[in-house]
């Protein structure tokens, strides 16, 4: 059995197959999650005998880091090999119903797929940004993804790893000097722009931006997030990891009513459905009426606001006009925040906004009532910014590095 990406119940049934004691399963579930500690033999408060057991019946399977790639302002982007893996499943829908022909829990082969993580330092806290799937089925024409197509869906595992590794390999490499990743400094009074070493800051943000759908892997995705926001596991706080959705009105509707679940962000990245259904496909089977009526009962916690992400593609969703629409789309959400990210170029025929543009855009949606702020992404250099996540090779082809 694979140990990694299961819960504190799964364990517990699985160490009561063992014969085992409940309390065991919380010893193994905190060496993994809470330790960051993956071999097995160093569990030291685990006996001997169960060591051993859990070594010829259990696997620890990391996803083997192929390359990684580091910017100059810091950031790291990781690709990250994910091996054949066999996982007991009930396939379901959106909806969260059963499909078809899945009454009974099956066993499938996960086939091999690759994944790129990014891992973005700054001041007081590191983000993470990860996959939760192969590619991406949803197709936004402005997103390099989308030329993968969906190759297939990570386990929780996969996911709760991309988290789990970078923080343990920072960390065991700050004193070691094996991995050099270096973050510009202020300058020194002389001028001169020194660098230091990045360090791991108290509080880690996580955010599911990655390739991949998320609400198309709801199952796997609400696994992931359980060990990530509980206390007792990776212990984030669901006030610092988001959910990025192309809007997948279902899935919206089912993770409101999840009660350990994430902030929301809402790629919205056009102003009308003749817009969005060129730039977002996914809008023709769930267009802004539907999707602004998801928003408008999605349940907030009293800390909580709504976040649209607006992808600025010059002379395209960039017009004055455009952002007086968009605030017409979200005048009727309460506690609503859009952030407006400067389209990263890649290998893709679209060209970035202006900055006046841009300036205009937040001026407009800010005078209206609507709070509005310009995120610029990080990694450009080494193409780990927001769009840019994709593989530069289809699967079985070699690889090369980018940057």
């Amino acid at each position: 059995m694979e140990l990694l990406g299961k819960s504190r119940e799964e364990l517990m049934a699985f160490c009561g197959m063992l014969g085992e004691p409940a309390y065991r399963a919380d010893q193994i579930y905190n060496w993994l999650y809470g330790e960051k500690e993956f071999a097995v033999e160093r569990w030291s408060n685990l006996p001997a005998a169960l060591r051993g057991k859990l070594k010829r019946e259990t696997t620890v399977t990391l996803p083997q880091v192929r390359q990684r790639y580091v910017s100059l302002d810091g950031s790291v982007r990781y690709l990250f090999g994910l091996g054949e893996r066999r996982e007991d499943f009930t396939t379901k829908n959106a909806e969260g119903t059963e499909h078809e022909g899945s009454k009974k829990e099956r066993s499938v082969l996960k086939k091999p797929a690759a994944v790129e993580a990014v891992f973005m330092p700054s001041e007081g806290r590191q983000t993470i940004c990860i996959s939760t799937q192969a590619g991406c089925a949803v197709n936004c024409q402005f997103c390099l993804t989308a030329q993968l197509g969906l190759i297939r869906n990570l386990t929780a595992g996969e996911m709760v790893a991309q988290v789990l590794m970078p923080l343990k390999e920072m960390k065991e490499s700050a004193g070691s000097g094996q991995i050099e990743i270096r973050e510009k400094a202020p300058a020194s009074e002389s001028g001169r722009c020194m660098e230091e070493p990045t360090r791991l800051a108290a509080r880690t943000n996580v955010v599911l931006m990655g390739q991949g759908e998320p609400l198309l892997n709801f199952e796997s995705v609400m696994g992931a997030l359980g060990i990530l926001l509980d206390p007792e596991g990776v212990g984030l706080s669901p006030k610092h990891v988001t959910l990025s959705t192309s809007g997948i009105v279902p899935g919206i509707e089912r993770l409101g009513n999840e009660e350990v679940r994430p902030k929301l962000a809402i790629s919205l990245n056009a102003s009308c459905d003749e817009q969005r259904d060129a730039l977002m496909p996914i809008n023709k089977k769930y267009p802004l009426k539907a999707l602004m009526e998801a928003c408008r009962n999605y349940a907030l916690r009293n800390w909580e606001h709504l976040t649209f992400e607006y992808v600025m593609l010059g002379r395209v969703n960039d017009a004055p006009e455009d952002a007086r629409r968009v605030v017409r789309l979200l005048g009727p959400l309460t506690r609503v925040k859009v952030n407006l990210i400067p389209w990263n170029p890649g290998e893709l025929p679209y060209k970035e906004s202006s900055a006046d543009a841009i300036e205009e855009f937040r001026r407009i949606l800010t005078e209206k009532g609507v709070p509005a702020f310009v995120r610029y992404s990080r990694g450009r250099d080494v193409m780990a910014a927001c769009g840019q996540l994709a593989l530069k090779e289809v699967q079985g082809a070699p690889l090369r590095i980018v940057g």
